[in-house]
Parts: C-alpha cells; sequence; structure tokens
C-alpha cells in the first residue's frame, strides 16, 4: 500500500466521535535500538517535536506488548519528510501476533515523503480489526537510502463498543416496562 501523510489527517477524529480510544497507554514499549534521549518517551510524548532516533542496522523495530488481547483498528504515524529527509522512513512492516516468535506481516506501506500523520489500518484477511497481544513495526527503509529513522509519534487504535441504551429495546407495555432499568 502507498500511502502519502498529510498535514489534514486527524488522528483525533475518531476518539472525538467516540468511535476510537488510544490504547498505546496500555502496552509496554520497547525499541531495537535508540540514541541516548531520543526514545519511547519521546515517541509518545504527544510533542510533534520530538522524535525516536534509531541508533544500528535496519530494520528499525517498535515493540508495542499488550497485557491481554486487543483489537487494533488503526495504526497512526506521524513523520515529516521536510524536516528529517534521509531519517525519514520509506518502507514500514505492520506485524502483529502473541508474541515475538509468532509475528505475521498483515501491512506493508510504503510512505512517499510524508508531512504528517499517516493512518494504517490494521485488518485480517477478512476486513477486520485484527486482535493480537503484540505489534511489531519495523522499518525496512528510509528515504534517501538513509540508515537511522526518526519517528515523531505512534497512536494505536482500537474501536470503542457500543452499548448504549439506544440499543436496548424499549418496552412499552405496562407489564415490560418494571424490566427497562436496573435496581
Amino acid at each position: 500500500m502507498k500511502v502519502t501523510g498529510t498535514p489534514d489527517v486527524d488522528p483525533y477524529k475518531g476518539e472525538r466521535e467516540g468511535k476510537l480510544r488510544e490504547v498505546g497507554n496500555q502496552a509496554v514499549w520497547s525499541l531495537s535500538s535508540c540514541k541516548p534521549g531520543f526514545g519511547v518517551d519521546q515517541l509518545r510524548d504527544g510533542s510533534l517535536d520530538t522524535y525516536w532516533q534509531s541508533d544500528g542496522p535496519q530494520p528499525h523495530l517498535v515493540n508495542i506488548q499488550f497485557r491481554r488481547k486487543m483489537t487494533i483498528q488503526d495504526i497512526g504515524i506521524y513523520a515529516d519528510f521536510k524536516t528529517d529527509e534521509s531519517y525519514t522512513p520509506n518502507r514500514i512492516s505492520i506485524r502483529v501476533g502473541n508474541h515475538f516468535n509468532d509475528l505475521t506481516e498483515v501491512e506493508q506501506v510504503d510512505l512517499n515523503e510524508p508531512n504528517g500523520w499517516v493512518m494504517i489500518p490494521v485488518l485480517d484477511i477478512h476486513q477486520r480489526p485484527v486482535r493480537s497481544f503484540m505489534i511489531q513495526i519495523a522499518v525496512l527503509s528510509n528515504h534517501q537510502n538513509g540508515r537511522d529513522t526518526h519517528m515523531r509519534q505512534i497512536k494505536i487504535h482500537s474501536p470503542v463498543q457500543d452499548i448504549s441504551a439506544a440499543k436496548h429495546p424499549s418496552f412499552t407495555s405496562v407489564d415490560m416496562s418494571q424490566y427497562a432499568t436496573l435496581r
């Protein structure tokens, strides 16, 4: 899949509408490598001015492990080619599984000089959100054959289950109305 990050993509839209929630704070994050002061804290601090910088051979890995199986609908990655140039990811692989030893690639994305949020759907073969204990984001290559990579932010979105009262039947008879509320 080829995508271009744009400044007008809003990773918070689904959260504001009550359709998605960001679940990255429920996970344990680890990196294959990082320069001192440019690690997970910068990747998750909410600032587009800070970033993770890898420090080692490719592929560069971001590992996201959950305590329980999570439903993951999409992953948002903020990348800025104009600022980061050869540090900007060019090809990314999204892998899911229960642990490090059973990861399966569900998506491979080519980023074309991204400038903003790139939203990557994480769907199974039936086009439904993936359920998984672990996600791995692998940077396979960078623009201009760069060695190390910069990622400014990553958001992990899970769908919100709608259990509102509107989905439950409303009783119209007097006999059944006693069951309309819990006591």
